[in-house]
């Protein structure tokens, strides 16, 4: 979509293409636009088009194999720049950065090979270009270098120099400044702050025991912008929040633009810049800020659905000491209180709690406003979103507590937090629920067999079996249960004993599993075999497959149908009739 003259949204890419890639099957950085062009990738197809007045015009050709992403256009030089992973041969497809040309179609020109992947390929006035990159067995938050070289004519790069990174250093997000100095992201102090290489030079922008960036899951975050030759704006997270600031390079001093709602999409232009704002208590808008003035101006909401402040549940953070000796430390997460002014629980009663844990397992928490979450608050349960040890957002020491540690402390601290919960009256210690999708998927299923904390359990396209995601899983997480879990197969018997489906024996709550048909990232075998399991065992199992989706839910209609059947399923399992209308569920075993 584009902005009108009037403000008014305008289409900008047709039906029926949708505008998504599938690199890393994550995806991420599907389009850009520049200077009045814009091209983007079509899902189904995995080509690049161009907008033309006419209609796309693809770049690329079709059914070779080649997948697109993080995509940056330079109009004045008639180049696309993107990452390109080829699928066209047998094994592990082939990740490289390319050159598409804006005025014919060809699969691209590699300027970078060699690497098992790359990211962020930046193209300064004078011809240099900067990218990241990194091999296995390291993802983007372990090990990753940030290089540079010179694009010559005839688009080879030469002169490459490292920049940034090495193995115990995460280095990201290389951007050119206006003047020539090139910026970027390093976690060497074991905080993610910014810095600038200007000659030989490297300088830390604004030292601080804070993040400014996050784990690189997929293509095209941009968690900070270069204004001017001065002054940069940049997501700053500390103790859960997000904030945005801006930094004068002169003096290293950062001003507070936006307390709270950050983001890790921003641009900027001409004195003004853009963000994509997720505030706690209303739906994620986009918004402009002018750099003189410092006032915000929405442009758009992403949903019309706001709700009077008397019924948002708002975030409070809270910790609690780890229960793992051999890793102490205190532990953190979002808490959020049934909030529903046309009700009050009977005297005395605690209400049920949702633990929620994230995915990744590197991701983290999000205090922006979730119509989920409030789904949840409005109908009388609290929600328990744990920063578990490994999340991001805390520093590079609390991220990398989990390496070897998977299914271990992540499961401890879910635990914790909900005893704690319930210890300060914040819960029922009788209702007590876990739920998560992805590696939380995991983790929700793991708490199931190794504690005997929660009451229930909801996994969404969760993992069951490690050694089967070690054996069956796509090339950028392949090599990620090294760090989390050890080398496979020499530490087979470590997969297996961390495995939920290894252990229903010591399983005693009912199981909901959701999972997507095409999920290329947890093959669906997993859900399947954790459901036959569960059920021979004779323990109330549920399982609902969703054809046409894959890792993570899109589709509306599979969005309301697994929510519905989240809800009627705990009352089923509590004995509550819940005030929705909701479509039976069927439940094994119940």
């Amino acid at each position: 979509m584009a902005a009108g003259s009037g403000g008014e949204p305008q289409l900008v890419v047709p039906a029926p293409f949708n505008v998504r890639t599938r690199v890393h099957e994550y995806g991420g950085g599907a389009y850009a636009a520049r200077l009045g062009v814009v091209v983007f990738s079509d899902f189904a197809s995995g080509q690049v088009f161009r907008v033309t007045d006419d209609g796309p015009m693809p770049l690329t050709p079709a059914g070779q194999g080649f997948r697109y992403a993080d995509l940056r256009v330079h109009a004045g030089r008639g180049l696309v720049l993107a990452v390109r992973e080829d699928h066209s041969g047998g094994g592990e497809p082939v990740n490289e950065i390319v050159a598409l040309r804006l005025d014919e179609e060809g699969p691209g020109t590699v300027l970078c090979t060699g690497a098992d992947f790359y990211s962020d390929p930046q193209l300064s006035a004078d011809c240099e270009l900067a990218w990241t990159q990194w091999d296995h067995p390291a993802m983007p938050w372990d090990a990753t270098l940030v290089r540079r070289g010179v694009l010559t004519s005839d688009l080879t790069v030469v002169d490459v120099t490292d920049v940034a990174g090495g193995p115990h250093e995460s280095a990201i997000h290389p951007r050119w400044a206006p003047g020539g100095d090139l910026l970027f992201v390093s976690d060497r102090t074991g905080w993610w702050n910014l810095y600038a290489q200007s000659g030989s030079t490297v300088t830390a922008l604004h030292p601080d025991e804070a993040e400014y960036a996050g784990p690189q899951w997929v293509f095209g975050l941009s968690p900070y912008v270069a204004l001017s030759t001065t002054h940069v704006l940049a997501t700053r997270t500390f103790a859960g929040v997000t904030s945005l600031v801006v930094i004068e390079r002169g003096t290293g001093e950062a001003m507070t633009v936006l307390p709270a709602g950050g983001t890790e999409s921003l641009t900027s232009w001409g004195g003004t810049a853009a963000a994509l704002i997720k505030a706690p208590d209303e739906p994620l808008r986009l918004a402009t800020i002018g750099l003189e003035s410092g006032q915000w101006t929405d442009v758009r909401h992403a949903s019309p659905q706001s709700l009077p402040a008397e019924w948002v549940a708002a975030p409070r953070q809270v910790s609690w000491a780890s229960t793992v000796p051999s890793v102490p430390g205190e532990v953190h997460g979002l808490y959020y209180a049934p909030t529903n002014p046309d009700f009050a629980a009977p005297e005395g009663e605690l209400p049920p709690l949702i633990v929620e844990s994230h995915g990744g397992p590197t991701a983290a928490a999000s205090s922006g406003f979730s119509l989920a979450v409030q789904y949840w608050t409005s109908r009388g349960f609290a929600v328990l979103d744990v920063d578990y040890r490994g999340s991001a957002g805390y520093g590079r020491p609390y991220r990398d507590a989990l390496q070897g540690n998977w299914g271990i402390i992540d499961v401890e601290d879910c635990a914790a937090g909900a005893v704690a919960m319930a210890q300060q009256g914040l819960a029922d210690p009788q209702r007590l629920i876990v739920r998560g999708g992805s590696a939380g998927g995991y983790t929700t299923l793991q708490s199931l067999v190794a504690t005997d904390t929660f009451a229930a359990g909801v996994s969404y396209y969760g993992i069951g079996d490690l050694e089967m995601l070690a054996r069956d899983t796509h090339k950028f997480e392949s090599r990620y249960p090294i760090g989390l879990v050890g080398p496979y197969p020499a530490a087979a018997r470590t997969y297996r004993d961390r495995s939920p489906i290894h252990h229903l024996d010591q399983l005693s709550a009912p199981m909901l599993l959701l999972q997507g048909a095409d999920d290329m990232v947890v093959p669906p075998n997993q859900a399947e075999a954790m459901a036959d399991a569960v059920r021979a065992k004779g323990l109330p199992v549920a399982l609902i497959l969703f054809e046409g989706e894959g890792h993570g839910f899109r589709r509306a209609d599979t969005i309301t149908t697994a929510t519905q059947a989240e809800l009627s399923f705990y009352g089923r399992v509590f004995g509550f009739t819940p005030a929705d209308s909701l479509p039976p569920v069927e439940i094994d075993n119940l």
